[in-house]
């Protein structure tokens, strides 16, 4: 141990012991040791809770405790300090009961000498670092084990959802070519341009999830945040369109700015892997023919983005686990998906240091807000953000 004053502090309610005990301390060599003295097992926790303390000397024997609970309810309050019980008979099953009830060690009154007293003390501080570390380690150990559990989950689940929503287009597709293979010269133009149709459908889906599949992974390795000027208000009537020739014959989606959008420092990569996943799930759990309301709004530093569908919605009991990868609601029934898009939003609000809310009830309709910061906040240009740094986003219940 460092050559350090150490603290201890005596619980006793005997004067004539406490005295003793403060003369053996007085004869002490080596350590310094400062001695704090209460009377009852109540001033005991306090003092604990108030000061430092290195080790306690424990009397068993106090005024508001009974003698078998004594060391079991101060451990109860004070499970980290090092105990050293005070008994009045040399009681080996006494003396067992104490050291598995969590004392370092235990000295026998009337047998106490200032070698014995320091050995002791010496010993019971040791012994209480050994066991603190074996018990980060144990913690250490079982965190490990939690991660490794969750990463064979997390294997689990993307092997379930990658051969469920890999097989569907696949099969789409070799059914397609198949059917114009074999009886192409028989169909007329509009089935040949129907079968077409679905092969083009279905390359889509794959190569959706595979780009995906692929930002994740960049996600979870770093990925990075490069601001730069950018004008919302394009920016969004552009992703607007695309979405919307896409969708011509399903959803209308309705597009309102509001405020200066127009010179405002963001990763434009981010916010439109943003706004896409949103708005395409918008499209996906809407009944055809619904408006997608989308709206913008600059003010006060913040924009803040706002898509509201008239679909599904999310069932309560599912919006706090939304954000999590390969989750997917209890009530999509059929609807295709990977449980990644929000995923990744959510990675790509946190990298602008923004915040993400979502209201919804189950057929409600579903309103996600995203505000994000006109300008990045203290950025250091020489070391673009990731993901790892990033802070948590928010998720609030309708």
């Amino acid at each position: 141990m460092d050559e350090v004053s150490k603290r201890v502090l005596l619980v006793e309610d005997s004067p004539t012991d406490a005295d003793l005990m403060r003369h053996f301390f007085l004869r002490l060599e080596g350590l310094q040791w400062e001695l704090i003295h209460v009377e009852r097992l109540s001033s005991a926790i306090t003092a604990c809770s108030t000061h430092t303390v290195d080790i306690v000397l424990l009397d068993l024997r106090l005024p508001d405790s009974d003698e078998a609970d004594t060391l079991v309810d101060f451990r109860a309050s004070v499970p980290d300090v090092p105990v050293v019980v005070l008994t009045m008979m040399d009681d080996e099953t006494l003396a067992l009961q104490a050291m598995a009830g969590g004392a370092q060690d235990y000295l026998v009154k009337g047998q106490i000498t200032p070698s014995l007293l320091a050995r002791s003390l010496r010993y019971g501080i040791e012994r209480g670092h050994i066991l603190k570390r074996l018990q980060n380690s144990e913690q250490s150990m079982l965190k490990a084990l939690e991660q490794e559990q969750e990463l064979n989950l997390l294997k689990s689940s993307f092997i379930s959802m990658a051969s469920h929503e890999f097989r569907t287009p696949m099969t789409m597709i070799r059914t397609a070519v198949e059917l114009l293979q074999n009886f192409g010269e028989d169909l007329t133009e509009a089935k040949r341009q129907q079968y077409f149709d679905r092969i083009k459908t279905a390359i889509h889906q794959v190569t959706q999830l595979l780009d995906e599949v692929l930002l994740l992974g960049s996600t979870e390795a770093g990925l990075r945040y490069r601001p730069e000027p950018v004008d919302l208000v394009k920016l969004c009537t552009g992703i607007t369109e695309d979405l919307q020739f896409s969708h011509s014959d399903s959803h209308t989606i309705m597009f309102t700015p509001q405020g200066n959008c127009s010179n405002v420092v963001m990763d434009a990569a981010l916010l439109r892997h943003i706004l896409t996943n949103l708005l395409s799930n918008a499209f996906k759990y809407s009944p055809e023919g619904g408006n997608i309301q989308f709206k913008l709004y600059c003010e006060n530093g913040t924009a803040t983005f706002q898509i509201q569908d008239q679909g599904i919605g999310i069932p309560v009991k599912d919006q706090t686990h939304l954000f999590e990868t390969f989750y997917r609601c209890g009530n999509v029934g059929s609807i295709q998906g990977t449980g990644l898009g929000l995923a990744i939003v959510k990675k790509c609000v946190e990298l602008h240091q923004g915040r993400i809310q979502v209201c919804s009830d189950k057929g409600m309709g579903t309103t996600f807000t995203v505000a994000l910061p006109l300008e990045p906040r203290s950025l250091n240009p020489a070391e673009p953000k990731t993901s790892e740094q990033s802070p948590k986003s928010i998720v609030s219940r309708a």
